[in-house]
């Protein structure tokens, strides 16, 4: 679904999910304005399909309380023992000295 769609139209399906949440968590913008901190203008451009910032939108994420959904977003990924073992051999264990 996702790949096949513009960045405006993924915007505007985030705001519409977004929306839908917030109303069925029974919440007026301006509470989740409240709640999260973020101006409340700033929620009605989301919600109409405008752009907001990284940082409000993890703000209004922890105010609707889906913060934990951003693990969703970008998976940590396993390191494997093999690469894990190399990176703990290149370990540096002092600093060199400066030649001058």
């Amino acid at each position: 679904m996702w790949t096949e769609m513009s960045d405006p139209a993924i915007i505007e399906e985030l705001s519409k999910r977004f929306r839908e949440l917030r109303l069925k968590k029974n919440m007026q913008q301006k509470e989740l304005s409240e709640y999260s901190g973020v101006a409340i203008g700033t929620i009605r451009r989301f919600e109409n399909g405008e752009t907001i910032s990284t940082e409000s939108l993890i703000k209004v994420m922890r105010g609707l309380g889906i913060l934990e959904n951003l693990e969703q977003l970008i998976p940590e990924e396993p390191i494997s023992p093999i690469l894990m073992k190399k990176l703990q051999s290149k370990k540096r264990m002092r600093a060199s000295s400066s030649k001058k």
